[in-house]
Order: C-alpha cells, then sequence, then structure tokens
C-alpha cells in the first residue's frame, strides 16, 4: 500500500514539473492570439518581381502558409493598409494545403466578413473576418485564396515571403486542384495574420523582429527553415508549442523608412508587435542595414551613408522602453558580421570604419544591461578564425545572409536564451 502511495506521489510529482515547465514562459489570458503573422509592407518594387503595383482584377491568388501552434477557431486578419481606394474581396476561402497550390477538398471552408461572402476593406484599414471551425496543428500548413472580380488598385503585401504565392485568372477559389494556378510570386498579399480562440491561458507568443536575417533571406524556399521556423519547432519538439511570429522585412532599417524595405523598426513596432495580442516576449535583431545602407533613398539610388552607433543605441533605447511599457520581456541580439559580402563595395577604409561600428553597438548590446537578456547571435554564426565572417557551414554564399544550417544554429542560441 505504501509503495503505490509513493508512486502516486511521485506520478503526481511529474505532473507538476510538466505544468511548472510549460508555465515558465509568459501566459496569454483568454481571447485570440496569433499562430502566423507577416509584416506588411507598400506596395512597390523589391528585390524580387512581384504582384503588387498592378494589383489584381478577374484573378485569384493562393498563399500558403504554416501555422505555429494548434487551435480549432480561427480568423484571418486581412489588410489594406496601404491602399489607395477600397478593397474589394469577391471571395475567400482557408484550407489545408495539399502541396503547391493544391488544398483539401475536406477542409475548405468559405471566409466571410459580416456574415457576407464579399466584403470589402477600406484603404489604410484592416478588417478580421468572422470565426471559423478548422481544427489545425501546430506547424500545420493551411492555404489562403482570394477572389479579386474587380480591379484592386496596388496591393498592400510582404515582399519576400520565403515561400510560393500562386496567381490564375477568374475564379478558382474553392478549386482543390493547383492546375489553374500557373503564375507564381514569392511575395504574401492582403494577409497579415492568423489567430487562434484561446479559451484557457496558454504559453504566450514570442515575436521575433528584424530585418532579412528574421525573415530567412538565404534559406530553402518552402521548406521552413528560417530562424523564426526552426524556432518553433524546437517550441514542438520539446512538448510545449507556443506561436513563433517572424516580423522580419528584408533590408529593413530601425531607423529610416524606405519604399522598397518596409517602414522603419521604429514606425513599425508598435503596430508589428505591441498591437499584437498574445505576444510575452520580442526579440529584436535588427541594425545592419543602418549600419551599411540608411536605404531611406534606396530605391531612388541616392548616395548611401550609414548611421552613427550612437543613433542605433538611441534607437533600440525607444524599442526597449516601448516593449517594457506595453509588459513585454525584451531580447537584444548582437548584429551579424558580413565581411566578404557586397557591403563596403570593395573600399576598405569605409568597411573599417561601418565595421567599427557594428563591434560597438553589439559591445553595448551585450555590455550595457538595458534588454532583459541578450543573444550573442553574431558569434554563434562567426567564423571563430576570422570573427568578422560568417562561418563558412552557416554561410548561405553571399557571405551575409546564413544558409539551413545558420538559422538553425540562430534558432538554437535564441531558444538557449528564452530557455
Amino acid at each position: 500500500m505504501k509503495r503505490n502511495a509513493v508512486r502516486v506521489i511521485a506520478a503526481a510529482f511529474g505532473l507538476l514539473l510538466v505544468f511548472v515547465l510549460a508555465a515558465a514562459a509568459p501566459v496569454a489570458a483568454p481571447g485570440w492570439q496569433p499562430v502566423w503573422v507577416s509584416a506588411m509592407q507598400r506596395p512597390g518594387d523589391s528585390f524580387a518581381p512581384n504582384w503588387s503595383g498592378v494589383g489584381f482584377g478577374n484573378q485569384t491568388v493562393r498563399q500558403v502558409i504554416r501555422v505555429g501552434d494548434a487551435g480549432s477557431i480561427l480568423r484571418l486578419r486581412l489588410s489594406n493598409r496601404f491602399g489607395t481606394q477600397p478593397l474589394r474581396v469577391t471571395g475567400a476561402t482557408i484550407a489545408r494545403s495539399a502541396g503547391g497550390a493544391a488544398v483539401r477538398s475536406d477542409s475548405l471552408r468559405q471566409l466571410t466578413i459580416g456574415s457576407t461572402f464579399a466584403f470589402r476593406i477600406e484603404p489604410g484599414e484592416d478588417a478580421v473576418t468572422d470565426p471559423i471551425r478548422l481544427p489545425v496543428r501546430a506547424l500545420e500548413q493551411l492555404t489562403v485564396t482570394f477572389y479579386f472580380a474587380d480591379a484592386t488598385g496596388p496591393a498592400t503585401y510582404h515582399a519576400q515571403a520565403q515561400n510560393t504565392s500562386y496567381l490564375a485568372w477568374d475564379d478558382h477559389r474553392s478549386d482543390a486542384s493547383g492546375n489553374a494556378f500557373t503564375v507564381n510570386s514569392s511575395s504574401w498579399y492582403y494577409l497579415a495574420a492568423v489567430e487562434s480562440e484561446v479559451a484557457l491561458p496558454r504559453r504566450s507568443s514570442v515575436a521575433l523582429f528584424g530585418d532579412s536575417f528574421t525573415e530567412g533571406v538565404g534559406s530553402t524556399y518552402d521548406a521552413h527553415r528560417n530562424y523564426p521556423d526552426k524556432l518553433a519547432e524546437y517550441f514542438v519538439a520539446q512538448g510545449f508549442p507556443r506561436p513563433v511570429l517572424n516580423l522580419g522585412i528584408g533590408g529593413n532599417c530601425l531607423t529610416a523608412d524606405s519604399q522598397w524595405l518596409g517602414e522603419s523598426g521604429l514606425s513599425r513596432f508598435r503596430r508589428d508587435v505591441l498591437d499584437q495580442p498574445g505576444i510575452g516576449t520580442v526579440v529584436i535583431l535588427e541594425g545592419i542595414n543602418d549600419i551599411w545602407l540608411n536605404g531611406a533613398n534606396m530605391a531612388l539610388g541616392a548616395p548611401i551613408q550609414g548611421v552613427s552607433a550612437e543613433q542605433l543605441i538611441a534607437g533600440f533605447r525607444t524599442l526597449i522602453a516601448q516593449a517594457r511599457a506595453a509588459g513585454l520581456r525584451v531580447i537584444g541580439a548582437t548584429i551579424l558580421p558580413a565581411s566578404g559580402s557586397g557591403f563596403g563595395g570593395g573600399d576598405r577604409a569605409r568597411y573599417a570604419e561601418r565595421e567599427s561600428v557594428r563591434r560597438a553597438v553589439n559591445a553595448w548590446i551585450l555590455g550595457s544591461g538595458e534588454y532583459d537578456a541578450v543573444v550573442d547571435s553574431a558569434t554563434a554564426l562567426a567564423d571563430p578564425a576570422n570573427p568578422d565572417r560568417l562561418a563558412l557551414a552557416f554561410d548561405s554564399g553571399d557571405h551575409l545572409h546564413p544558409n539551413d544550417a545558420g538559422y538553425a544554429a540562430l534558432a538554437a542560441a535564441v531558444a538557449t536564451v528564452l530557455n
């Protein structure tokens, strides 16, 4: 009898320990919590061809995303934030992906706003769809399809999705086959978030905020091997899934707005991070483009002039103060090395001056104590024998962006700090 009682107590203690470990992360209150997001940008030119400048008319756009956590009741946040005219959506669907542009027909759901299949989103506004029941697992791929009968005008979008989107002419929103979708894009259009209803408290989301290192440039397309996706996989493998939100924009600067590279980190931090429900922690990895590009006029061909360490540090302090005021844990990550990349343009003197800025900012991130915690991502991915270069095993080939292995290493470094 005593032995059985000991076993019961031990089992109860083990269960309690699991609950304690699961609760170690900040907890999201009941309500809505994003399980996937995208940072929205102005329409226009970018590093790759896209459809945002011309928009759509009598066309169907199909987009594939992967959620970071499970849910049963979902809603979508759609954005006409940078539109110049009302966006008329003739119809929209969501379904489980069947690979490529195909979907599983048994999971197809029609999306509505105000219980109507056709709806309108005013310029400068976001809109939320009515809730639908579609149970999904953590890391499951979903497909969202929009049909636009009328001309949309330029489209609010995310330029570098690292995933393929698909285009067809006429109305194919309910097609299970992807055969009609004959044109591809590497961007997402109008799709800002997928949110799950939270009935009971659960682990809060982690927002990863930054530039192309967060977005995942250099990783394998359509393979979900950027560092946010690898971090989400880590949480699932540990048995405690939590949403990991990729809020990176390729080329983005902390201090300068850009037509190509998105609103500055200072301009978009409140909307992209603080206004999202259910976030408990934000990881900030940004600044390399401020050091080398300061790309406010990049698309116009203006002379490039990077910012000072003092300007970057002042910007980071602003984000830290805003995050703390919102009750978030804020983690800083050091800026990755760039020797051998296109930055510097072969000008050794300029390279040395700009590299000194990166080192000064990284020293502040590591030593100031102003963040709640720090990730030394630069050291984690650098060549130990030449710390101003990426390690060969982590280099995508441009000597700037990590490859799949590099992003996995970055995710591991962040996971260690989050734990």
